[in-house]
């Protein structure tokens, strides 16, 4: 077993991320676990993500706040307690909406 309390995680720079603040829970890699990675993003109004895509399958949960997805072809809307499956290579972008910020816990897979 491997605590992490509130507060505590490596602070990482997340590419094509706008005002948000990242914080890796546990790596995977050996070091904390061994085939996946979580962290939570704290995102301010208006923030998000630009359209990209990542080499593994990642799902994001939204811990508070709301937030619009979008793929190639789709939109979705995720509020507290929603989560959403993204593949692997699969694009997608995102945007925090409302007035509120908005925390998400992203649990991504090993790269193979």
């Amino acid at each position: 077993m491997k605590l992490v309390k509130n507060g505590e995680g490596v602070e990482y720079n997340a590419p094509g991320h706008l005002n948000c603040f990242v914080m890796n829970k546990l790596v995977f890699g050996g070091k904390d676990t061994k085939n996946i990675n979580i962290g939570m993003s704290y995102f301010l109004p208006g923030g998000g993500a630009e359209m990209g895509a990542a080499p593994v399958e990642r799902v994001y949960c939204v811990i508070s706040g709301s937030i619009e997805v979008k793929g190639k072809n789709e939109k979705y809307l995720l509020t507290d307690g929603d989560l959403i499956y993204i593949g692997d290579g699969e694009e997608r972008e995102f945007k925090v909406l409302g007035n509120f910020p908005a925390t998400i816990m992203v649990v991504a897979a090993k790269p193979v």
